[in-house]
């Protein structure tokens, strides 16, 4: 193999390592901080500053920026979060991708190997899932550096080259091209992080003196400005077809970006002399790398600066260019309005979601309920139709979350915590779907007395009534308890499970009584038995989702956002 060919398959080589030693750091980081990362975002959004400093923590954190965004877009979506919040979360995202150049740029060669056997043994002797992620991370981690030091090995040769010099010193002398080439980086790689790395190893090499770098600041800042503007292409390509919040965050990011590189493309020289103030002093090829990082960080902390003050402007920019729909489009009630396929690889958003969705479920289905009592009260064939098709409608909604929280589950990202929240939702949509399955059994009932013409007591369809409206109090608070996690709320629930048992008794020997007095007909007796039988259904429903709460210790702090909307 020439020399050629071995550069550029060190380097692809090099970029793969490291591209996937990120990805796999940010997967574990998520796993192991997932959580605690959406309750900063939920508290750090009463204003936009708060909400930069939010959305800097959480990427820093999670060194992802896509993760943060992928939240911040799911938290709109799921009304827990406006657009200007999610907006300023994605201003701090910007500056919170910064900090892996800003790792990058520390010289760790000596202990890179190190560094993955110690991930490798605590991940591979962890019992617990906490302690197996963190060892998964700091193999990552290394493998991020890895990938580092293989590129910078077979970039060295390059240096040499009389034609790639030439071509160097074209993107030095002409910023348009650096930005140009940096776009391009960006496209082709689709990662930010990993065409700044890349950008950092290659200026790290040394020119002919052996003491600056082949590339120079002022050449390496335009190139940067385009790995900015290319990573917000790639956003707007992954965001169509997503939801319009998706699209109008990616909008916001792509202006964000292209305004900075449309500035700071005539500041070239000041901005570089401002970051060579601010860095380490020493010889450029040492220093360079740092250069490089503390410009990345500059440029998003002053462009935030900059944008802060006119997130209305912003917002005002992306509503127009993608616009509300048309309040003359009719929603379908069994469509869901939260969940998003696209999110099921970010399980602490798409449980809020999903959540969310269930709750609109459980809604939906007390509507069924509440249209049963005037059905009953009633017995029109409008009034029998309204239960049926709203039945329908809740069931169908039913199938497409439980098969949203199936495909959570096949997803393998879901966390011991999070696969346990996921089974309680599953757990509580299937009584709420009992419920209006119900509803729909007691609405066919009434169809059925209708057409063989059975003629209940005044008193028996007072019962009939009164115990159906019990049941529909039982069911609001349950549903409440389910929004809101309230064990005290729960636990009264639970202490009514007897009185539901108590309910359908009385009922029942109410019946047999009017039948003995003449009042009822012995014939009625079983269907309306088999109404009884399925409104104490009801109410062991709303026994066992107070049940779940209670059995679901977490649930709290998993509610924390819906507790705050509501």
């Amino acid at each position: 193999m020439n020399e050629n060919m071995q550069i550029v398959f060190g380097l692809l080589g090099g970029l793969a390592i490291f591209i996937y030693g990120m990805n796999m750091m940010s997967e574990c980081l998520q796993k192991a901080a997932g959580e605690k990362m959406k309750s900063i975002l939920a508290l750090l959004t009463k204003n936009p500053v708060l909400g930069v400093l939010a959305g800097a923590l959480t990427t820093a954190v999670l060194q992802s920026s896509s993760a943060t965004t992928v939240m911040a877009i799911g938290f709109v979506s799921a009304g827990l979060m406006n657009l200007p919040q999610a907006i300023s979360i994605i201003f701090g995202a910007n500056i919170g991708t910064t900090m892996t150049a800003q790792i990058i740029a520390f010289k760790i060669s000596d202990y890179i190997y190190i560094i993955i056997f110690v991930g490798f043994i605590i991940a591979f002797i962890a019992k617990s899932e906490k302690a197996k992620s963190i060892g998964q991370t700091i193999f990552a981690f290394g493998l991020l550096f890895l990938g580092i030091e293989t590129m910078g090995d077979v970039m060295k040769p390059l240096a040499s080259s009389p034609m790639f010099t030439q071509l160097i010193a074209s993107v030095k002398h002409i910023p348009v091209l650096g930005v140009g080439v940096g776009t391009l980086m960006t496209l082709v790689v689709q990662s930010s992080s990993a065409t700044i790395a890349v950008l950092q190893n290659f200026a790290a090499q040394a020119g002919p003196d052996g003491m600056t770098s082949i590339l120079g600041l002022t050449g390496a800042i335009p190139i940067l400005l385009g790995d900015n503007i290319g990573t917000t292409i790639t956003a707007l390509l992954a965001s169509v077809g997503q939801p319009r919040d998706a699209r109008r965050t990616a909008v916001a990011h792509c202006i964000f970006n292209l305004s900075g590189a449309l500035i700071f493309i005539w500041l070239i020289k000041p901005f570089a002399y401002v970051i060579q103030m601010i860095s380490p002093k020493g010889p450029e090829v040492q220093v360079i790398s740092r250069q490089i990082a503390n410009a990345h960080t500059s440029f998003n902390i002053v462009m935030t600066l900059i944008w802060i003050p006119l997130i209305w402007l912003m917002v005002k920019i992306v509503m127009k260019v993608i616009p509300d729909a048309k309040t003359s489009e009719k929603r379908e009630p069994s469509r869901p309005q939260f969940l998003d396929d696209k999110l099921i690889g970010q399980p602490t958003v798409a449980l809020s979601l999903a959540r969310k969705e269930i709750t609109r479920c459980s809604e939906m289905a007390g509507e069924t309920l509440q249209k049963l009592i005037s059905l009953v009260k009633g017995e029109t064939n409008e009034q029998l139709e309204e239960v049926l098709e709203q039945g329908h409608d809740v069931g169908k909604l039913t199938e497409q979350i439980n098969e949203y929280l199936t495909n959570m589950f096949s997803s393998g990202s879901l966390t011991e915590k999070q696969t346990t929240q996921t089974a309680g939702l599953m757990y509580m949509l299937g009584d709420v779907d009992r419920v209006n399955g119900l509803s729909m059994e007691i609405a066919e009932s009434v169809r059925e007395k209708k057409e063989q013409k059975y003629k209940y007591s005044k008193e028996a369809m007072r019962d009939l009534t009164k115990s159906l409206e019990q049941i529909q109090g039982m069911y609001r608070e349950a549903i409440q308890v389910l929004m809101t996690g309230s064990t005290e709320n729960a636990k009264k629930i639970v202490k009514k499970k007897e009185k539901v048992l108590d309910l359908t008794i009385h009922m029942g020997k109410s019946h047999v009584e009017r039948v003995g007095k003449g009042k009822c007909s012995s014939k009625l007796t079983v269907p309306f038995n088999h109404v009884l039988q399925n409104i104490g259904r009801m109410g062991n429903c709303c026994v066992n989702i107070a049940d779940a709460v209670l059995a679901q210790s977490d649930l709290n702090e998993f509610t924390a956002f819906v507790k705050e909307e509501n």
